[in-house]
């Protein structure tokens, strides 16, 4: 057993040396748990250091992970999420579970890693592009993305997406996609 701030453990080197993967099974504090996430999620290299992992979250960041396009609650996170994993909600936890009761409702998601996430892209650069895609939810994106290029009519052309769509539309491989195909033309 280990005591220490979960934000800056090196989770990798502390499963090191183990006969199989581990499995992460956590409460975590509401406050941090999204970030932890996002850490084990950007894991490098991939397939990452965990076998899989089964997480309690407050039910609407559960939500927003298992989200599927076109719905209020999908963004970056779903994206990320469900790039690199397999994301399933399991149950939802009622308030009275707990002594005392939060004011929220808890919910369990169990996380499959993806060995190799199609189509291959860095997932820095899916972060950068789903965070200027969603940053300016409300609007098309050949507007959102100009905070990533200059060019976002090219970008999204040589990715085969319509300009005017808005990144709520886009499936978790389309967002790959983009990421792969700015990769490759640079940053303009």
């Amino acid at each position: 057993m280990r005591y220490g701030d979960a934000l800056a453990a090196d989770w990798a080197e502390l499963a090191a040396g183990g006969r199989s993967r581990p499995i992460i099974v956590a409460n975590l504090p509401y406050n941090v748990a999204t970030i932890l996430l996002i850490g084990w999620l950007e894991s490098e290299p991939w397939p990452p250091w965990y076998a899989r992992m089964v997480l309690m979250f407050q039910r609407e960041v559960a939500e927003r992970i298992v989200a599927a396009p076109s719905s209020k609650a999908y963004g970056r996170l779903a994206v990320i999420a469900q790039w690199r994993t397999r994301p399933r909600l399991l149950f939802t936890v009622k308030p009275e579970a707990f002594t005392p009761p939060p004011s929220v409702a808890s919910a369990i998601v169990e996380f499959t890693p993806i060995d190799r996430p199609s189509p291959e892209c860095r997932v820095q650069t899916l972060g950068a592009v789903t965070a200027a895609a969603f940053g300016q939810r409300r609007k098309m994106l050949r507007q959102s993305l100009r905070s990533l290029t200059t060019d976002p009519e090219a970008l999204l052309a040589a990715a085969g997406i319509t300009a005017t769509l808005r990144a709520e539309a886009l499936a978790v491989r389309d967002f790959a996609r983009l990421a792969y195909v700015f990769e490759r033309m640079g940053s303009r």
